[in-house]
């Protein structure tokens, strides 16, 4: 009879594990399935989900395009002038992307071929400082971060000496020493004065990462330099370059908006937003909308580009989840 119960108490034992084994083999199997992801990885799972980073990634898309293939969105010549026909004429709403959807200006051009071709060199200012301060200011800050010491001293100085200059005033009297400012002219004086916020974020970056114990190893280990920079620390530190980089690039749209308005920046022939808008603050009384389409424009391309950073930012930033 003892046997019995004992038999009895090993097949319920038994029964008890495998049922038990039945219920976690699952989540076993799903956890061995589960890589595990990585900051990149995170931060898109939940860029996907953002409806700010869809809204703002859509609206960029558009303009980039724009930018890009004019001609899918108009077939006038944002450079034609018809004082005769065009002086000043109103917007007519209902044309939706004809010529005169928006109105003429006061040299009788069509202002919607002129939005529609001008977001090419305001564009295309912004990405290139963008690319050219992101590489300038990472390199140094880098640089700065790594070596430490009278490398750090020197680099930091000569930051600090950039960063003092006002950004705006400074551009003015880089920009004044030109007879001829092209695209290219601007977008090298706003690089040579944009780049120092970037170097200090990636310098501080650089100084929290390089006492990782990864860094460590890899100099153990006999590691060159330049693979510790390039392999383990540029991978781990642009995180934040590539935020204060995306807010900033909104920024550099205005700056050169600015400079334009300012009769400093791009000038006739070339065809820009801020052009535009420097050349119908004389009509905003009597034609207010000459100046506040390509205005709009602006603000519109701005708020985009801070919405995608702000998004990036807060995907990127765990503190912010």
């Amino acid at each position: 009879m003892p046997e019995t119960l004992k038999d009895t108490e090993a097949a319920k034992g038994a029964t008890t594990e495998a049922t038990a084994d039945a219920l976690t083999a699952p989540a076993v199997a799903n956890a061995k399935a589960e890589k595990p992801r990585s900051l990149w990885s995170d931060a898109w799972h939940d860029l996907r989900r953002n409806p700010l980073f869809v809204a703002s990634a859509l609206l960029i898309a558009i303009l980039a395009v724009m930018a890009a293939f004019p001609q899918l969105f108009t077939s006038a010549d944002p450079r034609y002038a018809d004082l005769a026909n065009h002086y000043l004429q109103k917007p007519n709403w209902t044309h939706f992307f004809k010529e005169d959807w928006f109105g003429y200006n006061v040299q009788g051009r069509s202002i919607y071929a002129r939005v529609i071709y001008g977001a090419r060199n305001s564009i295309l200012v912004a990405v290139v400082v963008t690319a050219l301060v992101t590489v300038l200011g990472t390199t140094v800050g880098m640089l700065a971060g790594y070596f430490g010491g009278l490398a750090d001293t020197l680099l930091s100085r000569v930051t600090d000496i950039f960063f003092a200059v006002p950004f705006t005033l400074g551009a003015m009297v880089v920009l004044t020493s030109f007879e001829e400012r092209s695209v290219w002219v601007v977008i090298l004086s706003l690089a040579f004065l944009g780049w120092t916020q970037i170097a200090r974020v990636a310098r501080g970056s650089v100084l929290t990462i390089k006492q990782a114990d990864y860094v460590m190893a890899a100099k153990a280990l006999g590691a060159s330099t330049s693979r510790i920079l390039l392999r383990h620390i540029l991978p781990n530190a642009i995180a934040p370059v590539i935020v204060v980089a995306t807010i900033s690039l909104g920024g550099y749209i205005g700056s050169e908006a600015t400079l334009s308005f300012l009769g400093i920046g791009l000038a006739e022939p070339a065809v820009s937003w801020g052009v535009d808008i420097s050349s119908g603050q004389e009509q905003l009384r009597n034609a207010a909308f000459v100046l506040i389409i390509p205005s709009v424009m602006v603000s519109i391309t701005v708020l985009a580009f801070i919405m995608l950073g702000d998004a990036v930012r807060n995907a990127l930033d765990p503190k912010l989840r």
